[in-house]
This record gives structure tokens, sequence and C-alpha cells, in this order.
């Protein structure tokens, strides 16, 4: 088993004693990595930016990292070895497939969890007390994706694959039960497994069928294979993803052959005006501003002001309060349904090119 270390630890100011330790729990190593980083910068900038702030309830924070791999076992095995030492908070986990089986251990041991970026409905819908995300879920995003599949490729031949992983096959099962209700039936299913680097046999099935779009849900550096090889193929078919997408690893593997591929992921935060020095200190200190980088700074946001609100770090204190506030985040006034999911989320389409991605205009 890989060793379960603390990373790291944040301490503001050198003579400021962290009285309140927050854990985050992320992939940072393995194939999603990236999104681990993400998460990571945008938890040390929240955490760096409160301790300057005179902390929470007069307290400095302390932030320990937990690498999950992205991995069930992995993460069920970090959430036990939290519940020895109980944080006030953990932030995560990114992969729905290690936030669901975590949840569990956090619920029974009595600890906060708010995830930034698993949006398997199933996380939430479990009922825990303890569980909340400040993202969006699969089956508000393969609405999206369904949606715009339908609109934007009219009579065209698609193909819904996805990795077998429990993200993967809920946001393509969403997707196509979009796709469906509106009129289309995809012409190809189909699964790859985890980090193969040979998709030969997926590609030569993908011709066969005479595919022009492919929906892939899965993950960068899988989907960035896919593409790259298919253009290697001389195909053109085009891609649309799911908001795992959103890292720089994707175009680091594909280049030019990513080009033109679609992504759904929610309103870009960093374009929020309100931010801007936000940005501007994560970027000045070499940290990532892509992806889910803001969603764990909010994530961390909500939790300190319910903290404030409650005037406790008590963990079922601070999800009573948040289940009843409204709290101003980096993603905007965000407000908690009964299931710990956040009122309104919602997806938006972006389009990768030269080497970054950019919204679209609201499909009609």
């Amino acid at each position: 088993m890989r060793a379960l270390i603390v990373l790291l630890a944040v301490f503001l100011a050198p003579a400021a004693r962290a009285d309140i330790e927050i854990a985050m729990a992320a992939p940072l190593t393995g194939s999603a990595a990236s999104a681990g980083e993400q998460f990571r910068d945008g938890s040390l900038q929240a955490v760096e930016d409160l301790n300057a702030a005179g902390g929470v309830l007069g307290q400095k924070l302390h932030l320990t990292l937990h690498d999950d791999v992205c991995d069930p076992k992995q993460a069920v095995a970090i959430a036990n070895q939290l519940a020895s030492n109980p944080p006030a908070v953990v932030i995560g986990h990114y992969c729905s497939g290690s936030s669901i089986p975590a949840s569990d251990v956090y619920s029974d041991e009595g600890i906060l969890m708010i995830s930034p970026g698993s949006t398997n409905p199933r996380l939430t819908e479990a009922g825990h007390w303890n569980v909340f995300r400040v993202c969006g879920r699969d089956d508000q995003q393969g609405a999206v994706a369904g949606r715009d599949l339908a609109k934007l490729f009219p009579g065209k031949r698609i193909a819904i694959v996805d990795d077998r992983q429990t993200y993967s096959q809920g946001l393509a099962d969403e997707t196509r039960k979009a796709l469906n209700a509106a009129g289309v039936k995809e012409t190809l299913d189909d699964t790859v497994t985890p980090g193969e680097k040979d998709y030969s046999a997926l590609i030569a099935k993908l011709k066969q069928a005479g595919i022009e779009v492919l929906y892939y849900a899965g993950y960068p550096v899988e989907a960035g294979s896919i593409v790259r090889q298919m253009r290697a193929q001389g195909m053109q078919t085009a891609m649309m993803s799911g908001d795992a997408l959103m890292s720089r690893d994707f175009w680091a593997i594909t280049g030019p052959a990513g080009e033109g591929t679609l992504v759904t992921f929610s309103p870009d935060p960093t374009k929020d005006p309100k931010n801007a020095a936000i940005v501007a200190r994560l970027r000045s200190a070499g940290r990532l501003t892509e992806g889910f980088s803001l969603f764990a700074y909010a994530a961390i946001q909500v939790w300190a002001e319910a903290a404030a609100k409650a005037g406790s770090v008590d963990a079922r204190k601070i999800a009573d309060t948040l289940h009843a506030g409204t709290y101003d985040t980096v993603r905007g006034r965000i407000r908690f349904n009964e299931k710990g999911d956040v009122d309104g989320s919602n997806y938006v389409l972006y389009r990768w090119q030269d080497g970054t991605y950019s919204e679209l205009d609201p499909q009609p």
C-alpha cells in the first residue's frame, strides 16, 4: 500500500500556532493528478488567505494533503486514518469512486466532508448528514451534454464511450439519457479500460460504425490518447467530454490534435471580476487557476463562513449551519439543499483551442 502521509503543512506566520486542521484528499499522483493539483493549489491559497485575515474563530488553520490516487481502497484507507485524529473538515475527494465509499467512513466517524469536484449523484443521494459539494451533479451535466450533442450534430453518427469508473459511467448514462430524450439514438456504445495505451481496437470500431462524433466520459490522459490516435489514423471525428477534461494534461497529450474538443463545465469563476485579486495571488504563487482550483477555494470558504456563523468548528453544528444559510464564494452565492447539493448549479459548453479552453455562447 502506498504510504498515506501528510505531504504539506501550511503556516502563514512563523509565530502563529496552527489550531484547526483541515484535510484535503485528492489524487496527487496517477492519471487524475492534474485535478488533485488543482484541489491542492486552491486549498493552499484559501488557507493562506484566511490565515492572513486572522484565521477562523481567532485560530490559525493547518492544511494536510492526502493522496488517494483516485482509488477507492486508498480513499477509504485515508478516511480511516483521518478518523484516528479527525480534522475539522475534509476537502475532497475528487473522483466519485473515491468520494462515495470514503463518505461512508466520514459519516460514521462524524467528520464533515465538502467535495469540490465529485459529481456522481450517488454521493449526496446516500443521505449522509455530513456530505456537501460545491460542484454540480452529473444528471445536470449530462442533461447539457446530451442536449448540445443533439443540437450541434444533427443527423450525425454518435458514439458514447466510458472507462467503467463511477464518475465515467454515471456521466455517460446521464448523457445518453438526455440524448435519447432529444430524439437521438447513439450509434455505438462501448467501454475502455483506464490506463490503456493502445486504443486501436476502439478506433477500429469507431471507423467501422462510421462514427462522426465521440462522446467520451472519462479522464484527460485516456481522452487525450484517444484523440491523438484517432487523428493519427486520419479520423476527423469530433470529440465531446465532461468536466474532467478541464486540465492542461489533456492538451499536453493531444497538442493541436485536441483542437475543437468540447467540454461541459460550470461557468468559469476566474472570469468573475470579483475574483481578480484571488486569481492574481494564485498566479503570483505559481499555482493553478484552471478547472477545480477555485472550487477547492470555495469549499474552504463555505466551511469558514459556516464556522463563523455557528461560532464553532463542531462538524454537526457546521453541517446544520451550511444547510440553513447562503454563502458568498468565488463560485458566487451558494445555497445548499437538504442533500448537500448546491441549489441552481448549471453547466455550459467550452471548446479547446490553441492550448486553452473558452466558454462558447449558450446554445439556443
